[in-house]
């Protein structure tokens, strides 16, 4: 069996610490063993080595997350890239393509999929491969995994079951979506299950579903062809037209952490961060994310979260509507984890003349480098604050240290590598600041290295 980790969405419900670059399932604010913080996706990565599930699963997600993977989970993870955002289906499309012509796997494969971020017990991922067996003995298009529920909430789908069930799986008949408390009462009296996004089926039922759409199923073609999939749910396009669908229950702990609602009840302190909360307040949490203290006093049941991005002061109960408010912010992340190491944005301003200045702190681990880049749209002056390492500037090496200030003009190709922790602080200034101003020559250090000898070659020759 196949495992597919679906990482998508930005995550506005836990706004301002999660942001469309760091998605709540990148935030360390859960706690493991050893007490170290943890985020959602880390904790279900080391579920999945411990079931050992690792080395057959990959995790499919959008451009703007692939450094923050790869910095949380290592470089060895597979991922598999979406060119742009097209919901559910085309990403279940594309990673369903890898496997089958990049990954060679039958077409009789069976391919499980799951949100990258469910708060479960180790036993559940057993459960998932339980899928396989029901999928097989069934015979159906697709096996789903449904959650006993605790009680009639309005937030899930629910899976409503045919009487008609065997003993190793239950037939669906039919799905209802986000119903009221009263609807969700009587569906659970139906036995029906949460609906909890985890699926199974084999691998040729999606490829021949591409083939009689006349899309490719080559990894490359499809790459290139991303844009004519439906931008849709998986849901909407395969589920609800597949005609055999069966289920298997799970009854063990399973929760959603969507909410700050949710996510509180998990976290194992009161305060992340800089924070006093007052004696004899009830069931509130601090998460400050900022170098500035936060003191909560007299108020039950609140969450205040802070980060570059923003401030949120809610009642809990209230939090669920926090995404509807904060919909329309759409400014630059200010806070970001990259394969390298990190970025904070210190200050940005745009001049009434048109002209734009970003003060950035980075944070360069040991070992790693930037990538070989140029802009043609801003200068850059950096300031190197901790550590030290090598710049690259035009094909040339040099040796740079605490207290350094360096002058990137306009074309100039360059990056860092750090040879100890580095900090620089990065001010850009031009007309126009923005990602699409990075044109990179390499990542690998290895081939920027290269380059350069054949340069240095070159001149004495």
């Amino acid at each position: 069996m196949r495992l597919v980790l679906l990482s998508g969405g930005s995550g506005k419900r836990l706004w301002p610490l999660s942001n469309d670059a760091r998605s709540k399932q990148f935030l360390k604010v859960l706690s493991d063993e050893g007490g170290n913080k943890v985020s959602m996706v880390q904790r279900v990565w080391k579920q999945i080595e411990e079931t050992g599930m690792a080395e057959n699963s990959i995790i499919a997600t959008s451009s703007s997350q692939v450094d923050m993977i790869k910095s949380q989970l290592g470089h060895d993870v597979h991922v598999v890239t979406e060119p742009e955002r097209r919901d559910t289906f085309p990403a279940i499309a594309l990673a369903a393509v890898y496997l089958y012509s990049v990954q060679k796997c039958s077409l009789d494969e069976v391919v499980g999929m799951l949100p990258v971020d469910p708060y479960v017990e180790n036993r559940f991922f057993g459960r998932v491969q339980d899928l396989e067996k029901a999928l097989l003995a069934s015979g159906a298009d697709l096996a789903l995994m449904g959650v006993k529920p605790t009680y009639p909430s309005a937030k899930y789908g629910y899976i409503i079951l045919d009487n008609k069930s065997d003993d190793s799986y239950l037939t669906v008949d039919y799905f209802k979506e986000k119903p009221t408390e009263q609807q969700a009462e009587e569906l659970i009296e139906k036995n029906a299950l949460w609906n909890c996004g985890v699926f199974a089926f084999k691998l040729g039922y999606i490829i021949d579903l591409l083939k009689e759409r006349g899309m490719p199923t080559e990894y490359s073609q499809l790459l290139k062809n991303y844009h004519r999939l439906p931008k849709n749910s998986f849901d909407y396009e395969v589920v609800e037209r597949a005609s055999h669908i069966v289920s298997l229950p799970y009854d063990g702990y399973w929760k959603d952490l969507g909410t700050w609602n949710t996510l509180t009840e998990e976290m194992a302190v009161q305060v992340t961060g800089k924070g006093i909360i007052g004696r004899g307040v009830e069931n509130s949490h601090i998460v400050n994310e900022l170098d500035i203290p936060i003191t909560l006093l007299g108020l039950d049941n609140v969450v205040v979260a802070a980060s570059p991005d923003g401030i949120l002061v809610t009642d809990k109960d209230a939090s669920t509507k926090v995404k509807e408010y904060v919909e329309g912010f759409n400014g630059r992340p200010m806070y970001e984890e990259r394969r390298w190491g990190w970025y904070r944005v210190l200050e940005y301003t745009r001049y009434a003349e048109g002209n734009e200045v970003l003060i950035k702190r980075l944070g360069i681990n040991a070992g790693k480098n930037l990538s070989y880049q140029m802009h043609y749209k801003r200068s850059e002056v950096w300031t190197i604050v901790k550590g030290e390492g090598i710049f690259v500037f035009n094909d040339q090496l040099s040796h740079v240290r605490t207290g350094d200030v360096i002058h990137i003009p306009l074309g100039a190709k360059h990056t860092l590598k750090a040879t100890t922790n580095m900090e620089i602080i990065e001010v850009q200034t031009g007309s126009e600041l923005i990602e699409e101003d990075i044109f990179r020559t390499s990542k690998e250090w290895e081939e920027i290295e290269a380059i350069c000898k054949v340069k240095l070659t070159a001149r004495h020759g």
